[in-house]
């Protein structure tokens, strides 16, 4: 079993990089919450003429026929440039529900060509993120869905809402296999935004001086920011093992739906770690709108909660021993 990634997948991993680097997505996410879609809705669309969108829909429907490890690696750089919107639901839960569904056609071919759509999951994922295509799965019913009015939420670039089903699509239809890919696509993107704000703190302290020295170059400073850099690495190789097990490489015996919860509580432990010490480290400005940090602060805290809460992955980590 293979915890490393490959050169493919490295490149891979840059190039999103490289993509949202260039996008500004900061300045993106921001006009998002203000009600602007229109400049992160490019973003996607840039994302979807590079295959990313496409990463779990096959060939056949305009996808790559890729699977759970790439969609992994290229979540971590989506987490690390704090894309707004329904990034999960997009990339990584419909594209699974579709395929168990047996929905095949427009529908699929609209995902992987940009379509920015949502997905509701009751009572895993009870709301779910504005979009402008909505489904709905209620008691194993696969419908299309009319989005509500947004309830109060702590991560304003990625606004929730109720679901009312309208057409429906399929009966009978088992969820396990889309919650577990949206579980491990949160702690893939968790885990690229505790790497995030370890820099974004790792930055300041070189740069903010005290007593005529870096604060960085404080003890207590150290001990924070490598606390973090311990977590976040230990978490990563549990993200890609849950990965490979859901794309059938790992040992017969594995039980992938633990290992997913397991990789999900790590990387929540990560992110909500960085950014506790990263907020210490940046005092007040980082509590500040104007500083990126607070685009992770927020979204870390919505993450934390969505396609699984800490406690029910934990329980179902322990029931599992």
């Amino acid at each position: 079993m293979e915890f490393l990634l490959s050169d493919v997948h490295d490149d891979l991993g840059s190039t999103v990089d490289a993509l949202l680097t260039k996008a500004d997505v900061a300045s993106r996410a921001r006009a998002w919450a203000d009600g602007n879609r229109q400049p992160a809705t490019e973003v996607f669309a840039t994302l979807a003429e590079t295959g990313i969108s496409g990463l779990l829909i096959d060939e056949s429907s305009g996808g790559s026929s890729a699977g759970a490890i790439e969609m992994a690696v290229a979540m971590e750089q989506i987490g690390r440039h704090a894309l707004p919107g329904p990034v999960i639901e997009t990339i990584a839960v419909l594209p699974v529900l579709f395929h168990t569904a047996n929905i095949t056609g427009e529908r699929l071919s609209a995902l992987a060509e940009g379509t920015i759509a949502t997905c509701a999951i009751p009572p895993v994922a009870p709301l779910a993120p504005v979009a402008d295509v909505a489904y709905l799965v209620r008691d194993g019913v696969l419908s299309t869905a009319t989005v509500g009015e947004p309830v109060a939420t702590v991560d304003p670039t990625r606004m929730v809402a109720e679901l009312t089903p309208g057409e429906v699509l399929a009966e009978g239809v088992s969820v396990d296999d889309a919650i577990d890919i949206g579980t491990l696509a949160a702690a893939a993107q968790l885990l690229g935004m505790a790497d995030a704000m370890l820099r974004l703190a790792a930055d300041y302290a070189q740069a903010r001086k005290q007593f005529g020295r870096p604060i960085g170059s404080f003890q207590a400073v150290k001990h924070h920011l490598a606390d973090v850099a311990i977590a976040v690495e230990m978490a990563r190789p549990l993200v890609h093992a849950a990965a490979l097990g859901i794309d059938g490489l790992a040992p017969e015996d594995t039980d992938i739906r633990r290992d997913v919860a397991a990789a999900k509580v790590a990387a929540g432990d990560a992110a909500h770690l960085a950014s506790r010490r990263a907020l210490q480290v940046l005092g007040a400005i980082g509590y500040t709108t104007e500083h990126d940090l607070s685009l992770y602060l927020t979204k870390t805290r919505a993450l934390l909660t969505a396609w699984g809460t800490p406690a029910a992955l934990r329980q179902r980590v322990l029931e599992s021993l």
